[in-house]
């Protein structure tokens, strides 16, 4: 009997099911460091879709990730069903460029919707003495861990004022949960990240004895990033969300979208499903983080360079957006 009971066991395991929720499809999604807003992002969407999960037959469990790139390949290979991605990466994916350029274009790629606003920020120790991109030159900086989305922005931004990562500075790529804590032991000068606000990182980062502040990309190095790569926008990191930072007033950047994406071997209906719930529980899917403050359906339709999957693009007809 129990020889029975432990093969039964291992057929629902192996389906994907459980007893009592014999139609359940799970699936899961790539999100960022835990200390950043990808990962209580890919949380919130899974909070809303699994509320109805008797009703939808979805259930979502999220996976911390190193971030962007890493989720994209995840996605292509199936690894992961749902992925949360900077557009910029969602670009160059889709265009076979970048991180992608050996592979091509990643073709199964696919677009569900956007999500908030990202933008690069650059936080500095004010021992350091670094007022401006220039005074990088010399000092450690952490670029950003390999497989994020944020170590090609700040690559952009050295290029745009012509630092050599490898010859102008000392370049460090830890991942985000480890950096706080460099720059509060002085293991760090400044760091770069690519993040919705407000972001705990950079709270601990901001908030700590050793004091920092934010120094603006701006004027023309800023007007040459976006000026080259179209899905780059001006953007201001709040500073009132910061309250630790040496920073009087809002500070100029620029920035990225954070999007949801997907295979286009994702079934349709599924697709369908989570793309109508979170659109028709907006409201109470923005109450999940202050990032996503200003979406609106309207905006969550832009920064998408992918092919949108036709489980999306089926909600947005039906309701007027597309």
């Amino acid at each position: 009997m129990k020889t029975l009971f432990l093969l039964f066991s291992i057929l629902f395991y192996l389906s994907g099911t459980i007893p009592g929720d014999a139609k359940t499809t799970f699936l899961t999604i790539g999100t960022g460091a835990l200390t950043g807003v990808y990962y209580p992002t890919g949380g919130a969407i899974a909070k809303i879709v699994n509320k109805k999960r008797k009703e939808l037959g979805i259930r979502l469990t999220v996976e911390s990730t190193n971030g962007s790139v890493y989720n994209v390949n995840a996605v292509v290979r199936r690894q992961f069903d749902f992925g949360i991605v900077q557009s910029d990466k969602q670009y160059s994916a889709t265009m076979g460029t970048g991180e992608w350029e050996n592979q091509g274009p990643q073709a199964e790629l696919r677009s569900v919707f956007s999500i908030y606003p990202e933008s690069c920020s650059l936080v500095a120790a004010i021992d350091a003495n670094i007022d401006s991109l220039s005074d990088l030159k010399g000092k450690r900086v952490n670029l950003g861990n390999r497989g994020s989305g944020h170590l090609g922005n700040s690559l952009d931004v050295l290029k745009s004022v012509g630092l050599n990562p490898n010859s102008d500075l000392f370049a460090q790529y830890y991942e985000m949960v480890n950096v706080p804590g460099l720059m509060q032991d002085r293991a760090l000068d400044a760091f770069f990240y690519t993040v919705g606000h407000p972001s705990s990182a950079l709270k601990e980062a901001t908030a700590g004895a050793r004091k920092t502040k934010f120094i603006p990309i701006r004027n023309n190095a800023i007007d040459l990033i976006i000026k080259g790569l179209p899905y780059y926008s001006k953007m201001l990191i709040p500073v009132k969300y910061y309250p630790g930072a040496k920073n009087k007033r809002d500070i100029e950047t620029f920035g990225v979208c954070a999007t949801l994406v997907t295979s286009s071997k994702v079934a349709d209906s599924l697709v369908y499903s989570i793309t109508k719930t979170i659109f028709g529980d907006l409201n109470s899917f923005k109450k999940l983080h202050p990032a996503y403050a200003l979406s609106t359906k309207k905006s969550m339709l832009e920064c998408l360079t992918a092919p949108i999957h036709p489980g999306a693009m089926k909600y947005f007809k039906e309701i007027g957006l597309k």
